[in-house]
């Protein structure tokens, strides 16, 4: 998930995005899962992405107490310079606030998927050496908080190269075979009809090695092509993603579509033109339900409220909404 330092400013987007935008078809929101549901989803399934960087971060807690929210998405876990995970790259994984937020969405009843990578950033892909050494870091951060599942958001460079997405292949497969039960999504950006030759590329790698994947997951936005229909892009670029992954694992389209997922981006994106609205997100939310997909998030909850006056990109939406709208939408997502 992008987290672009330099974001288009969403008081000169906002005029532009909301003539370009077009009128999606509104579905029902799911109903808000009970906590005894939402305790029993599989881990990662409908977990919005929050960053404590920056972007004035909501308290986890009131979140999940004004949404009925139970998973989160903490993002993100860099390379510190060298082949050792940090948050952002710079933070200790224990004594701070990312493992005191961790310990109060678990004592509040809720749980986290830890992701590594993004945009910006030394990624721990790159950095590492080889397989071994990246599933080290990776098995580092799962042990520090004893982990039921996590991210691979696998942007940029990291993306880019042959070499690295064959040691993240390499890494996720050594993961999951040393924490049976752990679930783990792999995280990409796509064309609005479905993942680039990068991506292609990686799922035939995937399949290759055997790696079972709970999810691969694609962020339908930044498609840098104007306005477009957010709602419906989604869906023809997860279509896509399931052909692929249909294709390179020998599944029934069935199959493909509960080990595929999306994540999306609420309000305006960093791309003049594209919005997705509350009513477009609900519509993705009708689609993910009727194919069981396998992971829905979205970045982020610390965009998911009104702009105020002068507030930057990455702490509102740049859209008219109540807060936490996106957040009660996707809390019903069960599968």
């Amino acid at each position: 998930m992008r987290i672009p330092h330099k974001r288009l400013a969403l008081a000169a987007a906002s005029g532009l995005a909301a003539s370009a935008v077009l009128t999606a078809t509104a579905q029902a929101a799911p109903t808000q899962a009970s906590p005894a549901q939402a305790a029993a989803l599989p881990s990662g399934i409908a977990a919005p992405y929050l960053y404590l960087g920056w972007g004035n971060p909501p308290s986890a807690t009131s979140v999940m107490s004004a949404t009925g929210i139970r998973q989160f998405t903490m993002a993100f876990i860099l390379s510190d310079g060298t082949c050792n995970p940090k948050w952002d790259g710079s933070r200790a994984l224990t004594g701070g606030t990312d493992q005191s937020t961790i310990k109060a969405i678990r004592n509040a009843g809720g749980d986290v998927t830890v992701s590594f990578g993004g945009w910006s950033g030394d990624k721990l892909g790159e950095k590492c050496s080889s397989a071994s050494k990246l599933a080290a870091a990776y098995q580092k951060v799962i042990d520090a908080y004893a982990l039921t599942s996590i991210d691979v958001d696998i942007e940029s460079t990291e993306f880019e190269s042959a070499t690295v997405r064959q040691r993240v292949i390499d890494a996720l497969k050594t993961v999951k075979t040393n924490n049976p039960g752990l679930k783990a999504y792999l995280t990409f950006g796509t064309t609005t009809t479905g993942p680039d030759s990068n991506g292609q590329d990686l799922i035939k790698r995937g399949a290759a090695k055997g790696l079972d994947l709970d999810g691969w997951s694609v962020m339908p936005f930044d498609y840098d092509q104007g306005a477009v229909d957010m709602a419906a892009t989604t869906k023809t670029a997860v279509n896509g993603l399931k052909d692929d992954v249909a294709a390179a694992y020998g599944l029934s389209s069935d199959a493909a579509y509960r080990k595929v997922g999306f994540s999306s981006m609420n309000g305006i994106t960093d791309v003049a033109g594209e919005t997705v609205t509350l009513a477009n997100f609900k519509s993705m939310l009708g689609y993910a339900t009727s194919h069981h997909l396998a992971r829905v998030s979205f970045w982020s909850v610390n965009r998911d409220r009104a702009c105020g006056s002068g507030t930057d990109a990455d702490s509102c939406s740049g859209i008219s909404q109540g807060t936490y709208d996106f957040t009660k939408a996707l809390a019903g997502y069960t599968g």
